[in-house]
């Protein structure tokens, strides 16, 4: 009876957990001005659309893209000689046709290999520019991560405002649904873990 009765309040408990796994990783702090907003790498192009969004708002006079790594599926293109953009080239086209005008944008020199490098990249240009305050923006599953880190490497000050696309079509309350939704909540939980635990596994993609 007693083994019964927890299964069964295991089983009543089971959606209000898979929802809480998914919502938890959400999180957005409250907009300010600040020196630049960062197009985080991937989910093109909702990151972008929504750092010109911010930059057109007024809360920053720079959009700031990072670049992405050189992947095996890159280098092979261009063993063969073919050309595939980076993806912030076209994080850029997506600035520009929102508004931001070309002397708005940078790209930032380094080329981090993960979401714990992109940090260090953007906290590093914010020094060297001796800027306060940031805004970065990535997709809701990646938010609670990017917040984790930027406090983690970082600190409070200069400080980061984490945003998320307001195109995001990330589910959290079903995320369980949806293969890639399942598969952008376990990249997550994964990457959260390896932070906790010093980084055992260095690169994430």
């Amino acid at each position: 009876m007693i083994v019964a009765a927890l299964l069964a309040a295991g089983l009543a408990l089971a959606p209000f957990m898979l929802r809480a796994v998914g919502t938890w990783l959400v999180v957005e702090d409250p907009l300010q001005h600040a020196e630049a907003v960062v197009v985080m790498g991937g989910h093109v192009p909702f990151r972008a659309m929504e750092a010109a969004r911010t930059y057109q708002q007024g809360w920053t006079r720079e959009v700031w893209l990072i670049q992405g790594m050189v992947s095996e599926e890159d280098r092979a293109l261009e063993h063969l000689g073919i050309d595939r953009p980076p993806e912030n080239a076209y994080s850029y086209q997506v600035a520009k046709r929102l508004g931001v005008p070309a002397e708005a944008i940078r790209v930032l020199a380094e080329r981090p290999l993960n979401t714990a490098e992109e940090v260090r990249a953007v906290a590093k240009e914010l020094q060297r520019v001796r800027g306060d305050r940031v805004i970065l923006i990535t997709s809701k599953y990646h938010s609670r991560r990017v917040r984790t880190l930027w406090h983690k490497f970082v600190g409070s000050h200069p400080e980061a405002i984490v945003r998320y696309t307001s195109d995001d079509p990330f589910e959290p309350d079903r995320w369980w649904r949806n293969t890639q939704d399942a598969m952008a909540v376990s990249r997550e939980w994964f990457g959260l873990l390896n932070a906790s635990v010093g980084f055992p596994v260095k690169s994430e993609r």
